[in-house]
């Protein structure tokens, strides 16, 4: 595995920010038992030539009340159509193929697509991201704020010019009652990304959805709507799933996260353990990537690209990029694994066989319950706690080097897991999903089928 002292060296700024920050506020983390938001199972993908192809597999995670979580990965790993899913916006064709997503103890895929319009806009809010395509060139901006005012309920045609006014100035907007009779060409990149936060805040929803806000706009517009966002959230209880590519972002505005490749969730963790102590391979080459190591030092990447639709390889998708990879990677997809609290008692810990965290941590009494690997080796393995053995994998256990040197040493005589202190290596209540094998884990949609 590739030095990880750079990106621990460039990350210590972020971490102190973030531990200042959570000292002061208040903790956004609600009951395990109604999150605010639930995808479970998520899969949506598209038809081409006559077969399905997914693009977002078995996705599940949750957004609690009031809390960031952050869903990072690299472009094509499918963050955007998770939020397109999310809201039913997936267009043909694109479909989503299975799985559920709860908002507030409602099921929005059973829900009639009036009841669905009614969500849009006032309970759940899309900050889309490219703002210059998702405003209406031929409108003013006051008059697209005015719109879902008027839509929703939230204003009449007297009222709805004076509250398009202050929705902007809210924003920071200057000059709110000239702007509102700007159009979107008249305006710069971040007037037009605060006119879309505007106008997704204008009937006080419960979740805003914002994906990339801050794509091509420079170094302090990126910051002054980062700064807003983080803003609002404290002032309206706002809970928010923010989608980037960009670590600095995540480490300075989520509680949790997320991290997608190749349509799937392959790790999720709070910002400060995730920064600390990576489980993923990927998750730590994409920490390695970071800028800021030891003057003079070469910058680390992940070698290849996210395999298109269609093509995703056997096994775990990561296998042909990964440097840590060994056989049983294209053979079977990774296991989940579910962390309880520090101190469970041994006789709570069982074994899991693919199912979802969520559903495995319900099925034994919520967080309070352990899932350890179903079968085979892991390369998290400090993950598992102190005592449960994990069977051979095979024998020997070696690796085609990826680089000279670069091989897996055979696990030790009676392959056990080493101890971890305080039974688990991540002392807070969450859902890790790490990379643990099992030959009984199937992905709920094959990479590609006739339809």
């Amino acid at each position: 595995m590739s030095d990880t002292s750079g990106w621990r060296s460039a990350v210590g700024g972020w971490q102190a920010s973030t531990d200042r920050r959570d000292s002061v506020r208040q903790s956004p983390i609600a009951s395990r038992q109604s999150p605010l938001l639930s995808v479970e199972h998520l899969t949506t993908g598209f038809d081409i030539r006559g077969r399905f192809v997914p693009a977002v597999i078995d996705v599940s995670f949750h957004v609690d009340g009031a809390e960031t979580l952050c869903l990072v990965g690299e472009s094509g790993s499918g963050k955007s159509l998770t939020a397109l899913s999310i809201l039913r916006l997936v267009q043909p064709p694109g479909r989503i193929e299975a799985g559920r997503v709860v908002f507030k103890g409602r099921e929005l895929g059973a829900l009639a697509e009036r009841d669905m319009q009614k969500i849009r806009g006032a309970e759940i809010s899309l900050i889309f991201q490219e703002p210059m395509t998702a405003l209406n060139p031929v409108f003013t901006i006051g008059s697209q704020i005015e719109e879902t005012l008027l839509v929703h309920g939230r204003a009449t045609r007297r009222t709805a010019r004076q509250k398009a006014i202050e929705l902007l100035d809210a924003v920071s907007g200057p000059e709110p009652h000239v702007r509102v009779r700007d159009y979107p060409h008249q305006l710069s990149g971040g007037l037009r990304q605060r006119a879309l936060i505007a106008m997704s805040l204008a009937c006080d929803p419960s979740l805003l959805i914002a994906d990339e806000p801050t794509t091509a706009l420079d170094v302090t517009i990126q910051a002054e709507i980062l700064d807003l966002l983080r803003s609002l959230r404290q002032k309206m209880g706002l809970a928010l799933l923010l989608i980037t590519h960009d670590l600095g972002v995540v480490a300075e505005m989520a509680d949790r996260v997320a991290v997608m490749y190749a349509g799937r969730i392959v790790e999720e963790a709070p910002v400060t353990e995730l920064f600390s102590t990576p489980a993923h391979p990927y998750t730590q080459g994409l920490l390695a990537s970071i800028p800021g190591g030891a003057p003079g030092s070469k910058l680390q990447a992940i070698q290849g690209t996210v395999p298109p639709l269609g093509e995703l390889p056997p096994g775990c998708s990561f296998t042909p990029r990964c440097p840590r990879r060994f056989e049983p990677c294209p053979k079977a997809h990774p296991g989940t694994t579910v962390l309880p609290h520090e101190g469970l008692p041994p006789d709570r810990l069982r074994r899991g066989s693919g199912e979802s965290a969520e559903a495995l941590a319900a099925a034994e009494g919520g967080s309070h319950t352990a899932v350890l690997p179903p079968k085979g080796g892991s390369h998290a393995v400090s993950e598992v706690a102190s005592g449960n053995t994990v069977p051979p994998v095979a024998s020997g256990n070696t690796v085609p080097p990826v680089a000279s040197g670069n091989t897996v040493p055979p696990v030790a005589s009676g392959n056990t897991v080493p101890p971890v202190a305080s039974g688990f290596s991540r002392k807070s209540d969450h859902t890790v999903k790490c990379y643990l094998y099992s030959d009984a884990v199937e992905p709920a949609v094959p990479a590609a089928r006739t339809s």
